[in-house]
């Protein structure tokens, strides 16, 4: 399965920025454990508010950004900027680091030749596997096709 990496969506004034006023709007799982906890240390160290996370899961999401495809949410996290260009999977993690203080220093390694197609690979696994990554065995709930791609 082909996912695009960065998809560019101009359609007048930016949906990302309309609900918190914040310039990027991180849309993630919300019913998984290990992206809960991933978003608590995002919103920690954005000291400069420059993220909204939003869980999928949230009414209005699908209104608010309706180029993104409803499956796309459940395959990987989307990152919504300035303009409506859109990150998503391995590409939205390297731009989320990017915003966030010190980020760079982390978000180098992705220049190296190769990184970026194997960073989506793992991205992906992760993905795949997060309810079992995240949750355990002791996990009660996982939503329908978790965990399925």
């Amino acid at each position: 399965m082909s996912v695009p990496v960065v998809q560019f969506v101009v359609t007048g004034e930016s949906a990302a920025a309309d609900r918190s006023g914040r310039p990027y709007t991180l849309v993630y799982d919300g019913t998984c454990k290990m992206c809960k906890r991933l978003v608590r240390r995002i919103e920690q160290v954005d000291r400069a508010e420059q993220i909204e996370a939003v869980a999928s899961q949230a009414p209005g999401v699908r209104d608010r950004f309706p180029w993104i495809r409803p499956e796309a949410y459940l395959e990987s996290v989307q990152l919504i900027g300035p303009g409506n260009e859109t990150w998503q999977g391995a590409a939205a993690v390297e731009r989320t680091l990017d915003i966030l203080p010190r980020g760079s220093f982390i978000t180098w390694i992705f220049s190296i030749p190769g990184v970026r197609p194997l960073a989506e690979r793992i991205y992906r696994w992760v993905a795949r596997n997060r309810y079992k990554l995240g949750c355990g065995e002791h996990c009660v709930y996982r939503p329908p096709n978790a965990g399925k791609s």
